[in-house]
């Protein structure tokens, strides 16, 4: 028995972020109100969604590297993802506003969101049968569709993604079984188009990017809406 890994992962990912929210010029900590009533909307929808492809057999998890402790169907570590993982991110927002005055990708996020639209939309058409696909490429394809209708500007969310790309590698590469024996998390491939970027399904990238998008803007609503109260 390896218990705990999936643990353990939630609290590598959060660990640094969070000492670093006490940094004194910039200080995420004070944000936090902010954060949690944006996460926690975010989060009971993705732990619907995970509940229901759980309990239909889309994906499942491996009792051999968890605490025991499960709510319904999810395994806590499971709950505590949709909050370890958006911290860390919404922290390297936060932290990508302060530190990066000139970003790179601001002439040419239009042209990634119209590609990643279209990407989402053949995807959708493709492989309609293929459930994990065909969920994540129509809410990707409405989100996006949705942020470029309110005229969003999304050059530091895509920043974002960007540099936390090879964490996501190597936590949700762990999850799908590199460096182990067996996955903590696995994949019933008859519902995703078996594609994989070393172990991790290429869906996954897609649904990572919803979640931390998602949470951004719900982010920048309720503190934009906390700093005009003020």
């Amino acid at each position: 028995m390896k218990p705990y890994y999936y643990l353990l992962i939630d609290l590598a990912c959060i660990s640094v972020p969070f000492i670093a929210s006490f940094y004194k010029k910039h200080s995420f900590y004070k944000k936090w109100g902010s954060f949690f009533k944006a996460t926690i909307p975010v989060a009971l929808f993705f732990i619907i969604w995970d509940y229901w492809f759980t309990a239909t057999g889309v994906w499942g998890f491996n009792k051999d590297y968890l605490s025991g402790f499960f709510i319904g169907e999810l395994p806590i570590e499971e709950i505590l993802f949709f909050i370890a993982i958006p911290y860390a991110c919404v922290f390297t927002y936060f932290a990508l506003l302060y530190l990066v005055k000139n970003n790179p990708l601001q002439k040419i996020e239009k042209y990634i969101t119209f590609i990643l639209t279209v990407v989402f939309i053949l995807v959708a058409i493709l492989f309609y049968n293929k459930l994990y696909t065909f969920t994540t490429a129509v809410l990707g394809t409405v989100f996006l569709s949705y942020l470029s209708y309110k005229k969003i500007n999304l050059s530091y969310h895509y920043l974002t993604y960007l540099l936390i790309i090879p964490f996501f590698l190597a936590s949700n590469g762990i999850l799908t079984g590199s460096f182990l024996e067996s996955p903590i998390v696995w994949y019933n491939n008859t519902e995703n188009i078996g594609f994989r970027i070393g172990t991790i399904p290429i869906e996954d990238s897609f649904y990572g990017l919803i979640l931390i998008f998602m949470n951004i803007e719900l982010f920048r609503f309720f503190n934009k809406k906390k700093q005009l109260s003020n």
